[in-house]
């Protein structure tokens, strides 16, 4: 009897000691960390890695474990994909490596951007995602050789809009992994959060993000930059004294107020300089008007105004970097709706430079607000001027999604933002025009 007791008595705390071991082991899974790690293809020896200098050092540290984990867990990692591994070390329960191509792959003329700067956010941006989908919170990022291009993948790479969602992706928080090129990281971050801002504002929508919550939004992320920075959010009278009939024609048929928003940014030491003057569309819908688009993909029109979240958002990017430059960005927002006081196609309309304007298609209203933008914007006597539009879809049908259109009478500004272009990523449109602004 009294083995018997003893027996339920041990085994009664095995139980207890079982449980306490899941419980803790929960709490450990919420807060654990991961790391990204990346590993390049070995010239001219098909199948074989080659490890970043970070994956090597944490590779040594595990006695080279990380290594034969590798080549006995499946096929040769490619290019910008991710392979997780658990338990290799303690402070990492989560180990993400990422394939990132050849090193040194350069320049690729097709694309004309940098293969290996473009490999690196690929593929940190893929592990970075693997790791979030298994809810790990914080994240340390091997730099992969170009700190910047590792920021840029994390961050662009984790964003979600998700806002409206019950259930929301796990929010998670990036840091270089080692004592690396931290001015480079976080460069890459500001340049990255830019253009999350943009995707931000593009993706919300329609009535979250009117003209006025637009320029609230652009005013609140500005505030921090106070002493160098001037938000203007001229209202319909400022418009009408202006003159400004084409902008007006394309807001007069939606009940939200037109905005036009002004921003002023003075970065150089030497208030004479002449700014670079930034113009951005900002229709915050564009339903087309009484020439109504085809309703099965208008509510991407929500983001028709992709050209002014580009600028502004690009203008809050140089204010966190601090460029010495002086610029200008100007965002003329409205809605393009039907109504009984909306623009008929047929109906003549006074720019803001006393030139009329016959409106065949109200669909084409773009460039009636640009044109009194730009009319406004010649005023500051700038010494560049870049307009950025989502101005029409027959871009996407001649060029794809893939790549844009420019249009210039300068071979100077083609050839600075060419060589941009060469640095970023088609994808990476906020980063080109605050790097243009360095």
């Amino acid at each position: 009897m009294t083995m018997l007791l003893l027996r339920r008595a041990a085994l009664t705390a095995a139980r207890t000691k079982s449980c306490r071991t899941f419980s803790a082991s929960q709490s450990h899974r919420k807060d654990r960390k991961g790391l990204v790690l990346g590993v390049f293809e070995k010239e001219g020896e098909e199948g074989s890695l080659h490890l970043t200098e970070t994956a090597a050092g944490f590779d040594q540290t595990l006695s080279g474990k990380l290594s034969e984990l590798l080549k006995i867990s499946g096929p040769t990692l490619k290019k910008g994909k991710s392979r997780v591994f658990y338990g290799l070390h303690e402070d990492f329960p989560c180990v993400a490596v990422v394939g990132l191509g050849k090193n040194n792959a350069g320049v690729c003329g097709a694309e004309n951007w940098d293969t290996s700067r473009e490999n690196v956010r690929q593929a940190v941006s893929a592990g970075c995602r693997s790791l979030q989908d298994l809810e790990v919170k914080h994240v340390e990022v091997d730099d992969c050789g170009d700190a910047q291009s590792a920021a840029e993948g994390a961050v662009l790479g984790l964003f979600n809009y998700d806002q409206l969602k019950a259930k929301k992706k796990t929010k998670v928080t990036t840091q270089l992994h080692g004592s690396g090129d931290l001015v480079g990281w976080e460069k890459g971050v500001v340049y990255a959060e830019g253009q999350n801002l943009a995707r931000l504002l593009m993706e919300a929508p329609a009535n979250h993000i009117t003209p006025t919550a637009f320029a609230n939004t652009i005013e609140e992320k500005l505030a921090p930059h106070a002493e160098r920075v001037t938000v203007q959010k001229r209202s319909q009278a400022w418009i009408e004294e202006q003159q400004m009939g084409a902008f007006l024609s394309v807001s007069k048929g939606s009940e939200e107020p037109p905005v036009f928003l002004e921003l002023h940014y003075n970065g150089s030491p030497d208030s004479t300089q002449a700014p670079l003057l930034l113009v951005g569309k900002g229709i915050t819908f564009d339903s087309g008007g009484i020439s109504l688009k085809p309703s099965s993909s208008m509510d991407a029109m929500r983001a028709d105004m992709g050209g002014a979240a580009t600028v502004c958002a690009s203008i809050v990017t140089a204010a966190s970097l601090k460029l010495p430059v002086n610029i200008i960005g100007l965002a003329p927002l409205c809605e393009n709706m039907p109504s009984g006081k909306a623009t008929k196609p047929g109906d003549v309309v006074t720019a803001k430079n006393g030139k009329t304007i016959q409106v065949d298609n109200t669909d084409a209203e773009g460039r009636l607000v640009l044109a009194d933008a730009l009319c406004y914007g010649h005023t500051f006597n700038p010494r560049a001027i870049i307009n950025v539009a989502t101005l029409t879809g027959a871009m996407d049908v001649a060029l794809g999604s893939a790549a844009t259109g420019v249009f210039t009478n300068s071979d100077w500004l083609w050839e600075q933002l060419h060589k941009v272009v060469c640095m970023h990523s088609e994808n990476s449109h906020t980063p080109q025009v605050t790097q243009l602004l360095c």
